[in-house]
């Protein structure tokens, strides 16, 4: 049974038939709610355009806890960036136009969907992944600070802890994850967007390139132009669907606010900002800080990552911390072994795991992922599959050098 939450009874009429043929409707939160307590497995809640935003934010906030595998699908009559906003802070599944009703079908096929993964074929908890794998997202606002070593190295580090980890490259024009790692790409994230159907497992597994042990990649285009054929809705889908395979994702970006950014940054447990002690890597972290704040991302995923703490440049690390009204949640020193690991191709941690750079790393990466799972290896490929698309684009003011 799939509930809708909808106060006007034409719009109600109009929307089931969409929805699905066993749809129970309600004209309040209180209805709603006996219906929850009367059955814990429901897998879908569908909430109508005559639903006022706050009611949807008191129902997600006690849903999170008792029904932490529901899903919520939001149908509004206009899309806007304050109401898509709002939705995904509340922990909204998908938004839909009221008009859309292929477009809702679809988004209540892939919630349900989802539902079932998380919670397993049968409907109860699975025994290989209770909980979805945790998101990490390196980003910095100016080229130069490291964000690819850094990237390289956590996920290398997390990996040799035990737990399955998929590396994505993000940065989809001048990628560097397959030079840092010396791998040679036959395939990546490009192909995905070629293909004509909804992702599953079987078909992201054709696109990810093996670096080690528990440690798979998914790498940027090497064709000129390939890049824009990778929409922000296909990043969306592709690590929402990466959480349910892996124990940790961690992401490299570009130096800009792209759509595609800002949907890893949807998708985030964690954003690593990472920044050095100059005076342009500090006013371009300060403005992304600034603009993050804008867009609605919550201060507790941010951790400032200071990368070459101990340069003598005449900046303390208490002034950069005064300036940012933030603490540095890592640092992570200078050494020409980093540059020398890097052009061989092999992470710090694994070429010299006891050098201070590599200790920092383990140690932020720790910090990233306390809570992850360890499983300690990737699920088999199955037929199932999972969509999340909120189609939408945000834009954000680009920052660059």
């Amino acid at each position: 049974m799939t509930i809708l939450l909808e106060t006007d009874t034409w719009t109600a009429e109009s929307l089931s038939p969409a929805i699905s043929p066993d749809v129970t409707v309600v004209a309040d939160l209180v209805a709603l709610r006996r219906l929850l307590a009367e059955d814990p497995h429901e897998e879908l809640v569908v909430i109508g355009p005559d639903v006022e935003m706050g009611v949807v934010a008191d129902l997600m906030a006690t849903a999170r806890v008792q029904h932490p595998a529901l899903g919520v699908v939001l149908v509004r009559r206009r899309l806007d960036t304050a109401t898509l906003k709002e939705a995904i802070k509340a922990g909204v599944r998908e938004v839909v136009k009221a008009d859309d009703l292929s477009g809702l079908t679809a988004a209540c096929e892939s919630s349900i969907e989802l539902t079932r993964q998380v919670r397993g074929e049968d409907g109860q908890p699975s025994a290989v992944r209770g909980t979805l794998g945790r998101l990490v997202t390196v980003f910095s606002a100016k080229g130069g600070c490291g964000k690819t070593t850094v990237s390289t190295n956590v996920a290398a580090a997390l990996a040799k802890s035990g737990r399955s980890v998929c590396l994505v490259d993000l940065d989809l024009a001048f990628g560097d994850v397959a030079i840092a790692l010396q791998l040679f790409p036959e395939r990546g994230i490009a192909d995905l967007a070629a293909q004509s159907s909804r992702l599953d497992r079987t078909s992201v597994a054709a696109a990810v390139t093996h670096h080690s042990t528990n440690l798979d990649t998914i790498l940027a285009p090497v064709e000129p132009g390939a890049a824009e054929t990778v929409s922000a809705e296909l990043v969306v889908e592709l690590l929402q669907l990466l959480k349910t395979v892996y124990d940790v994702v961690v992401v490299d970006t570009p130096p800009a606010f792209t759509d595609q950014v800002l949907a890893a940054f949807d998708a985030s447990d964690h954003i690593a900002m990472l920044t050095t002690l100059d005076i342009p890597a500090l006013k371009n972290l300060k403005l992304s800080l600034e603009t993050l704040d804008l867009l609605g991302y919550s201060r507790e995923r941010w951790h400032v990552v200071l990368n070459r703490a101990d340069s003598k440049v005449g900046l303390a690390i208490q002034d950069v911390e005064k300036t940012l009204s933030l603490p540095i949640a890592a640092q992570i020193p200078s050494s020409r072994a980093v540059p020398a690991s890097v052009n061989r191709g092999t992470p710090i941690v694994h070429d010299s795991p006891g050098h201070p750079v590599s200790v920092a790393i383990r140690r932020l990466a720790d910090s990233l992922v306390a809570d992850a799972p360890a499983s300690g290896a990737v699920i088999p490929n199955a037929a199932l599959s999972t969509r999340r698309s909120f189609g939408r684009r945000r834009h954000a003011r680009e920052v660059t050098a």
